[in-house]
């Protein structure tokens, strides 16, 4: 009994371990074919990296250095603890606006002030985050259907396509545009197109598609960069105004501090709440958008942990907040990452670049990486998926639409909202609109089966509903029940194949207790067949199969076809022109013995 529990201790080690480090469920998966790939994956991403992070960080109102340290350390830590083998976190445009926008008020931008209360806030959301994620709120995930994630995709990616235009086509465009505003100054931007620009960034684009095509396993995303480097420098592109990345400073990430003033944590606590639930917003749409590419189950909550877990250990490394980038995300996949090392190879290439090699970097043209970036836009959309829907499915296809307008007019946090809530809204009206079918017995069976039909008795009405009975569907079946009457006097007697109703709530039992009553009072009868045993004792314990009638209740179809056409009107029957049920000929032949 002891070595028993002994063993049962023991083996319950591995899970454990396993739970305070998910690296280690993808730790045996590790092979020279997977290092290979993740670091070829890895280096791609990092030459990637270099233009955006110092983008996002300016954004922020931070020094340049800051977005790549957080394009580092952020990236490690989230690929650790995290549970997609895709998604590379760090800073993000919406982030980066919001701590902005947030931190503003209180500092000036770039100051030293401003920079510890951005760490402050960053620590505290990386608190909720992990909070979170210890709660088991990561599910609320699975409130973002499929749909949402297809269209939140596809605006993002038509966003960042959007935003690389002015260097695909080497122009200057003033920033803070909406999308609309940016698209309505296209012709103009088109008439100032640099030449030498739109140059480069071509031939890095018909070569990254190339590979793409004829040698898919070779690393075309950085030979595509390398060519379009060469291609610049062919052209003496810098001397035309093609602009480079620049030099960066050769520095790794300085230890920080955050500030745990009480004052301080309690005047930053509601930004620090927006920053966590817009990194996880996006974080798990990221995760979710690139599962529809790997088929990987994503955990919700153990992505709240990794992002939490990055945020925290980010500040304290001068890092400000992160989430899940799309971008990188997506080029990442694309370059055949297979683990969460190409995270941590994309950001050990970045500590080489900015020691080893950063004068060299500074000779990479952004041209050449909008070219990337433009063809990772285009792979993220899931054309496939997004025919089947528009083929099969026009509320689905209202909440992509919904999604995609919501993505591109709004901020991304609304329309991820706007789309979740179009989906409820629908999936509301569905379940407040239950399907319900008329029954008669089949003519082509043998015996009573019943099939949907429009054929019916006069007196007798047989229909099955097919969802549940819940305070939002009542009002939609009894009005169903009431236009019976409407459309005939005599059919009083109504039969419920109550076979597909899986739920039923008191307002649902109070329907049919008072649509009992009803018919009574007309001489006919309500009559329920087919009750799952959930249904039933719900019914029960109420009291509502008293009311109903304990002979109103049966089992069977035939028993209930059988009991009611006892009690339908004979001389009706006699007139009947199309009997349906094997009781009428029993009728009719009793009628004529009479």
């Amino acid at each position: 009994m002891m070595l028993g529990s002994h063993k049962k201790q023991y083996s319950s080690h591995p899970n454990l371990w396993r739970k305070v480090f998910p690296f280690l469920r993808w730790w045996n998966f590790i092979g020279p074919d997977t290092l290979k790939a993740d670091l070829i994956a890895g280096m791609t991403g990092a030459f990637i990296t270099l233009p955006q992070a110092v983008a996002f960080a300016m954004i922020a109102g931070l020094p340049p250095e800051y977005g790549l340290y957080t394009s580092i350390i952020t990236a490690i830590v989230a690929s650790l603890f995290g549970s997609s083998m895709h998604v590379i976190s760090g800073p993000a445009t919406t982030i980066s606006l919001l701590i902005f926008v947030s931190i503003s008020p209180f500092a000036d931008p770039g100051s030293a002030e401003f920079i510890r209360l951005t760490l402050t806030v960053t620590f505290m959301a990386g608190i909720y985050q992990f909070a979170f994620g210890l709660a088991r709120m990561g599910t609320l995930v699975n409130f973002v259907s499929h749909s949402v994630v297809a269209g939140f995709t596809a605006g993002a990616a038509i966003l960042i396509a959007t935003s690389q235009l002015r260097h695909f086509l080497g122009v200057s465009v003033r920033g803070g545009e909406s999308f609309l505003q940016t698209w309505m100054n296209v012709p103009a931007v088109i008439a100032k197109t640099n030449p030498y620009a739109l140059s480069v960034a071509v031939a890095t684009l018909v070569c990254a598609l190339l590979f793409r095509v004829y040698r898919p396993r070779w690393p075309g995303l950085l030979i595509a960069m390398i060519i379009g480097s060469l291609t610049n420098m062919l052209l003496t592109g810098e001397s035309h105004g093609v602009r480079l990345v620049g030099g960066l400073p050769p520095h790794l990430p300085a230890l920080s501090m955050p500030d745990f003033s009480p004052g301080t944590l309690r005047e930053l606590a509601p930004e620090a709440l927006a920053v966590a639930l817009l990194g996880l917003i996006q974080a798990l749409s990221v995760a979710r958008s690139i599962s529809t590419y790997s088929r990987q189950q994503i955990d919700g909550n153990q992505e709240c942990v990794g992002q939490g877990l990055s945020n925290i250990v980010g500040s304290f490394f001068s890092c400000y907040a992160g989430s899940g980038s799309l971008t990188r995300s997506g080029i990442n996949y694309l370059a055949g990452a297979m683990t969460p090392l190409s995270s941590v190879f994309s950001s050990l290439f970045l500590i080489l670049i900015l020691l080893l090699i950063a004068p060299l970097t500074a000779y990479l043209p952004i041209p050449a990486m909008g070219g990337i970036i433009l063809l990772a836009s285009y792979n993220l959309i899931d054309f496939h998926y997004l025919g089947k829907i528009f083929r099969t499915s026009r509320q689905e296809l209202a909440v992509v639409l919904g999604t995609l307008l919501a993505t591109l007019l709004l901020e991304l946090e609304f329309a991820i909202f706007a789309g979740v809530l179009l989906s409820l809204a629908l999936y509301l009206s569905r379940t407040a609109h239950p399907r319900i079918a008329n029954l008669a017995p089949d003519p082509d069976a043998s015996g009573q089966r019943l099939s949907v039909t429009q054929a019916e008795c006069p007196q007798f009405k047989i229909v099955r509903i097919d969802g549940s009975l819940f305070f939002g569907a009542v009002q939609h079946v009894a009005d169903f029940l009431q236009e019976i009457d409407k459309k005939t006097i005599h059919k009083r007697h109504v039969l419920i194949v109550a076979s597909g109703i899986n739920f039923i709530d008191v307002a649902g039992a109070e329907m049919l207790a008072e649509e009992s009553r009803r018919r009574r009072r007309l001489l006919g009868g309500l009559y329920l067949c087919g009750l799952k045993e959930p249904v039933g004792e719900g019914l029960e314990r109420g009291g509502y199969i008293d009311v109903i009638g304990k002979d109103h209740i049966f089992t069977l179809e035939s028993e209930a076809i059988a009991h009611i056409c006892s009690r339908l009107d004979s001389i009706e029957c006699h007139q009947c022109q199309k009997p349906l049920f094997q009781e009428c000929a029993q009728i009719l032949n009793s009628e004529k013995s009479r």
